[in-house]
C-alpha cells in the first residue's frame, strides 16, 4: 500500500471517530494549514492564534495532525503549533456583537463587531454567554449560538 493511501485511510477512519477529546487550539501567532503532512506540501490556508480545530488524523511520523475546521475542511498542521490546555472559539456567523457583559443589556465592547472566522480563547461561561479573549488580550462576551467552540 502506498504511503499516501495509508495516510488517507488513517484520516478517513479518524473522521468517523472524532470526539471533543480531539479539540485543539492554535497556540502560535499564526500557522499554516497544508495539503499534506509536511512543509513540502502546498500551504492551503493561514490561521491565527486561538483558532479551534478538531484532530481527525495523525501522520505516520506523528509530527503532523490532520485537522477539521469550522467549515469541515480537513488539512494538515504541525502538531507543536497546537495545544489542548484550554478551549477556543471562532465566530460562526457573518458578524456578531461582542458585549461588555453576559447579556443583551450590556453595551457593545470596543472589539465589536467580530466577523466570521475571528478566533478567541474561551475564558468562562455564564449561561448561554461565553467570555472570550482575542490574541491581543481584548475581552468580551458572545452568545454561545454564534460560536464554534472546541
Amino acid at each position: 500500500m502506498k504511503k499516501n493511501n495509508f495516510v488517507l485511510l488513517v484520516v478517513m477512519f479518524s473522521l468517523l471517530t472524532t470526539s471533543h477529546a480531539n479539540a485543539l487550539c492554535v497556540n502560535a501567532q499564526k500557522a499554516n494549514l497544508r495539503s499534506g503532512p509536511g512543509t513540502n506540501y502546498n500551504m492551503v490556508w493561514e490561521i491565527y492564534k486561538y483558532m479551534p480545530v478538531a484532530k481527525v488524523g495523525v501522520s505516520l511520523s506523528g509530527e503532523w495532525y490532520a485537522v477539521s475546521d469550522l467549515d469541515g475542511d480537513v488539512n494538515w498542521i504541525y502538531r507543536k503549533l497546537l495545544t489542548d490546555r484550554y478551549k477556543c472559539a471562532v465566530v460562526d456567523m457573518d458578524e456578531v456583537n461582542v458585549r461588555t457583559g453576559p447579556g443583551m443589556n450590556y453595551s457593545k465592547s470596543p472589539i465589536s463587531p467580530a466577523k466570521k472566522y475571528y478566533s478567541f480563547k474561551v475564558l468562562k461561561r455564564k449561561g448561554q454567554w461565553v467570555k472570550v479573549k482575542d490574541e491581543w488580550g481584548n475581552t468580551g462576551w458572545i452568545h454561545r449560538n454564534f460560536l464554534w467552540i472546541r
